[in-house]
């Protein structure tokens, strides 16, 4: 056989018994739907990866699969939405605290729905495919939306250092004009961040090798599959996680080492039990979100196991932007009677009768 007519077919990489199939039962197949090859000794045109996220299940885990990702996707979906209906209504919630909190839950909504949505599709339709187009999409927003929480964290986190750390100047630093150029810095490194990624990985090429241990286009995985040289994207992605990710926890840590000096020199306890009230649920959300950060990327490094590292980053994904709405009302009575308010605007409005 020819070395043409060797490229023309593959293997079909099996579902991993998503129906009941062995890597043997598998046949052969053209593989024209899957892989563009050019001539010999250009690059290969990928045109599409395997999710395999949970594929190893039983149609009836599947089922209770999808109906948990879907609760899981609406609560995170409403709980972000009230947050952000409740600032707008209340104006006493127009300080740069909430306005960073705004922006959070927006991103949070858009963060989830870059990978909740087609996986769900994905279980609906028995199907782990998604379009090399699609996939490329989906890291380039997973990238953006990542950054963007960790940005707004920090800014929080500093905004918080300023309100507790230095109050009588807290208005003069933290005016609207200040806040607004936070969250346009946050959005242009975001984006420059993403696009610098996507770029470098629509430069690779892939071999046959197509399966992703995860339920969403994962950028490391992406890069690993490839059979191009990748020691460009590699050292990219080294200093982006310095500079995006280690950066911004330093400065975090650092907002609260001087918020810790300032509560301890408070002399009464009602005193300190307020400044710390001020900033316990954002610590809370900041614990939550670079401990399962460094969870997704821990279980990558230190086990094979691919339902280890899909569900650490069920945790990142989902869970995290699922429990924030949660972890900003519970113990926040501005926020409660915020969202009375819009509750009790949302259930008293008339329903339109039919005519």
């Amino acid at each position: 056989m020819s070395q043409s007519q060797l490229y023309s077919l593959t293997i079909v990489i099996p579902f991993r018994g998503a129906f009941g199939l062995r890597d043997t039962d598998i046949p052969f197949r053209d593989s024209s739907r899957h892989i563009k090859h050019m001539e010999p000794g250009n690059e290969t045109q990928l045109s599409e990866f395997f999710l395999l996220g949970f594929s190893d299940n039983q149609p009836q885990i599947q089922l209770l699969i999808f109906g948990l990702f879907l609760s899981m996707y609406l609560v995170t979906v409403t709980g972000n939405l009230f947050i952000i209906m409740a600032i707008i209504v209340d104006s006493h919630l127009h300080t740069p605290m909430y306005i960073f909190l705004s922006n959070l839950s927006f991103v949070d909504i858009c963060f989830t729905s870059t990978t909740v949505p087609q996986m769900l599709v994905n279980i609906h339709t028995w199907s782990k495919v998604i379009t090399y187009a699609n996939c490329i999409t989906q890291v380039y927003f997973l990238l953006l939306f990542s950054v963007l929480d960790i940005f707004l964290l920090t800014a929080m986190a500093y905004d918080r250092y300023v309100a507790i750390c230095h109050p009588l100047h807290y208005m003069i630093i933290m005016n609207t004009r200040c806040c607004g150029l936070l969250i346009l810095a946050c959005w242009i490194i975001s984006v420059i961040n993403s696009l610098l990624h996507s770029f470098l990985v629509l430069r690779l090429s892939f071999c046959t090798d197509l399966e992703i241990p995860h339920f969403y286009c994962e950028l490391n995985q992406i890069v690993h599959h490839a059979c191009s040289d990748i020691s460009l994207n590699d050292m990219v992605i080294y200093i982006a996680a310095m500079l995006l990710v280690v950066g911004p926890l330093s400065g975090i840590l650092y907002s609260y080492s001087k918020i810790v000096s300032s509560i301890c020199a408070i002399s009464s306890a009602h005193g300190k039990y307020k400044a710390f009230s001020t900033c316990a649920s954002h610590l809370s959300v900041v614990s939550l979100f670079y401990c399962t950060l460094l969870g997704v990327y821990l279980s990558s490094a230190v086990t094979q196991n691919a339902h280890a590292t899909a569900m650490a980053s069920l945790m990142y994904t989902v869970v995290t932007p699922m429990l924030n709405p949660f972890i900003y009302s519970l113990r926040n009575n501005d926020m409660k009677k915020a969202l009375k308010i819009v509750l009790l605007k949302v259930t008293s409005r008339p329903m339109a009768l039919p005519s």
